[in-house]
């Protein structure tokens, strides 16, 4: 598997998952330009990979996602991959607690965010005659999460993007995926776990296994694990793979009914 002489937009590729995607790809063969809004992790990873190009951009900005598409062709001519990672949590509350703000702003970068990258991809990869588009979703958009609302919600609506956009791009040759994660040994997924457990009065350690039993493999997932899927799905390897959502979650989907302690 290689991504020898391919070019790969990544939102939120400075860190986290996106981070590990960047440097798998750059691994496998491929040119890599990033972008995200934190200053601290821009200036790591611009030592880390000093061949990527890596922006700062805040993807829910149409503005942004255009600087980062001029920046891009400043250097190649040709896109083959888009990364739609970029995502934020949103909060861990009660629906009725939710405000105005919360929601709209985990739809704005959840969602409304991978429309403004794709539209201004495709046209890019009908002038190549081709190209791929993957986009992080979750096991929260193939269940429902309580206390989750906006984030459940919005990954759900990724996979229906993710749905109608192989269906429209199918015909010029362009890919489309979702990825969906499970329990990320992250900072993330260790915050998301913290804020469920405290809403239920737990602590951390207390809750984690029930949280764990629910996974048929007992096992949160390593960010390389999303990496090498998004690197399988960008590859020659998956030609005709398309319009699937793919869990990496070691089979969280599946209800197993309270743990008794």
């Amino acid at each position: 598997m290689n991504l020898n002489g391919k070019t790969a937009i990544i939102t939120a590729g400075a860190s986290g998952i996106g981070r590990v995607i960047a440097e798998r790809y750059t691994e496998l063969g491929a040119s890599v330009c990033l972008c995200d809004v934190d200053d601290a992790a821009l200036a790591d990873v611009r030592k880390a990979l000093p061949q990527a190009i890596a922006i700062k951009a805040d993807v829910s900005n149409s503005k942004d996602v255009a600087a980062l598409y001029v920046a891009f062709l400043a250097r190649h001519s040709r896109l083959d991959i888009v990364v739609n990672n970029a995502g934020i949590s949103g909060p861990t509350k009660a629906v009725e607690t939710i405000t105005d703000d919360e929601w709209d702003e985990t739809m704005a970068v959840n969602v409304t965010g991978m429309f403004y990258m794709v539209r201004k991809a495709v046209p890019l990869f009908k002038q190549a005659g081709g190209g791929c588009i993957i986009n992080l979703s979750s096991v929260a958009g193939r269940i429902g999460m309580p206390l989750r609302a906006p984030y459940s919600t919005s990954k759900y609506a990724v996979r229906g993007l993710t749905d109608v956009l192989a269906v429209e791009l199918g015909e010029f040759n362009v890919r489309v995926n979702a990825i969906l994660p499970g329990l990320v040994d992250g900072p993330r997924g260790q915050r998301v776990t913290r804020e469920q457990a405290e809403a239920r009065g737990m602590t951390f350690e207390e809750f984690r296994p029930f949280l764990l039993h629910n996974i048929s493999m007992h096992t949160d997932i390593k960010m390389k694990e999303v990496a090498d899927m998004a690197a399988f799905l960008a590859s020659d390897l998956a030609p005709h793979v398309t319009g699937q959502s793919i869990s990496v979650d070691g089979n969280f989907e599946t209800y197993r009914g309270p743990k008794f302690v």
